[in-house]
């Protein structure tokens, strides 16, 4: 496939276990007539399993470059961000800050799951409220000022990785996927569509830049599992001009139909789990062996499957769905899923 726009990756820390693996689903394909295929990205690592730190990869580079010793950053009680976050930085000999968003600071959750994991990595944990939450930039300020205060050379890293920067770990992951599709088909390429998880919009911004970039000709789709298609159709256009301005000597023409967001899917909200996702994930674990998370690939899964059921040609002959991990947010929700068990 052509290259039309010259560019350089900037520089990376081996982090993540890449490439990951294409694999198709053999008995999903069946039930739905098409080709489904997941990129294996929960095999990025154990402790860094998914997504995240495919973005961490250049990003910690960027925070070690500049003599940091501290990372901060922010998410959910379960971010998978900020668990791949301690384990990524601990690896490099760095602390780590993660404020944690819970409707009760004084009563946070118990230490189960990725909370458990960040107690384990030795991460200083401070529980604020999502209404602090959304003030976030002035408590990341904050954070900053009392470690330079106390000697420390602290980075901050926004919610999720989802920056210019933490884009690339996707560009990349469009080069994978493009190798991938070559080795099925060579030069006959079957029309793909490249589904995952929207939480906070870096991994879309890094598809479809992608996309552009190799030329891949995929289509790509993001089912958001948080606010909705016109918040996140900003999100990832702010990244993706932010990302151009900073990298790109030769413009991109990036139109609002190349970020498709497949809306509608949000359910009960943000990690809150509706029983009809958790039956997907269920019925996906008995029928491929493969396991989803609550948060986000449960999510998009179930918006896939759902869209498929309606019109099995929606997406296309072929499916590639981006697993992005997350298995160990199931752990802090055992009493629900054991409902449908």
């Amino acid at each position: 496939m052509a290259q039309p726009i010259p560019f350089q990756y900037p520089e990376r820390i081996n982090l993540a276990r890449t490439p990951t693996p294409l694999e198709k689903m053999e008995r999903l394909s069946e039930k739905f007539g098409v080709e489904i295929f997941f990129k294996r990205d929960d095999y990025t690592g154990t402790e860094l399993s998914g997504n995240k730190v495919r973005k961490l990869e250049f990003i910690l580079h960027h925070a070690v470059a500049l003599g940091a010793d501290t990372v901060i950053t922010c998410g959910g009680a379960q971010s998978n961000h900020c668990r791949a976050t301690a384990f990524a930085a601990k690896r490099l000999g760095l602390k780590v800050v993660l404020l944690l968003r819970t409707p009760d600071p004084d009563q946070p959750p118990p230490p189960e799951a990725n909370i458990l994991l960040d107690r384990l990595a030795g991460a200083t944990i401070i529980w604020i409220t999502p209404e602090q939450y959304q003030q976030r930039d002035q408590y990341f300020a904050w954070q900053a000022e009392q470690l330079v205060a106390a000697g420390a050379c602290p980075y901050i890293i926004p919610e999720g990785g989802s920056t210019a920067l933490g884009a690339w770990g996707y560009v990349a992951t469009v080069e994978e996927l493009v190798n991938d599709v070559t080795e099925l088909d060579g030069s006959d390429s079957v029309p793909t569509t490249v589904i995952s998880a929207v939480g906070s919009g870096g991994t879309t911004a890094g598809l479809v830049m992608g996309n552009k970039l190799f030329d891949s000709g995929f289509r790509v789709v993001g089912v958001n599992v948080c606010d909705d298609k016109d918040y996140f159709q900003k999100v990832v256009g702010t990244i993706l001009n932010d990302f151009q301005d900073r990298y790109l000597a030769q413009p991109v023409v990036v139109t609002p139909e190349d970020i498709e967001i497949l809306d509608g899917y949000v359910g009960k909200g943000y990690a809150l789990s509706q029983t009809e996702e958790l039956e997907a994930i269920r019925d996906l674990a008995r029928l491929e062996g493969v396991v989803l998370d609550p948060v986000y690939t449960g999510k998009a899964y179930y918006a896939m499957i759902s869209e498929l059921e309606k019109n099995p040609d929606c997406f296309g002959p072929r499916i590639i769905f981006i697993h992005t991990g997350g298995l160990f947010g199931l752990f802090s929700i055992a009493e629900q899923m054991a409902e449908i068990l």
